[in-house]
């Protein structure tokens, strides 16, 4: 299911960047098509950063990755 995943955030990144340069090269007077390019690269994007999430998830759950180092106040320390 991971490798899924995978390939999900790589094709939605890969949208994100060609509908995203299709929307920022199209003529202003193309404001439709320009407007449908846009949404697609905002949700190539959505799609993208859901399945990266998903992905560091399974990374820390498996060790593979480390969980991010979490300050904790030690006992010996006064709070502020």
């Amino acid at each position: 299911m991971h490798k899924i995943i995978a390939i999900v955030n790589v094709i939605a990144w890969g949208g994100f960047w060609a509908f995203g340069y299709l929307a920022l090269t199209t003529k202003p007077a193309d404001s439709g098509q320009m407007t449908i390019a846009a949404v697609l690269a905002a949700t190539g994007a959505a799609v993208g950063l859901w399945a990266y999430f998903q992905l560091i998830r399974h990374s820390e759950a498996t060790g593979y990755a480390k969980k991010p180092n979490r300050v904790y106040q030690r006992a010996d320390e006064e709070a502020a």
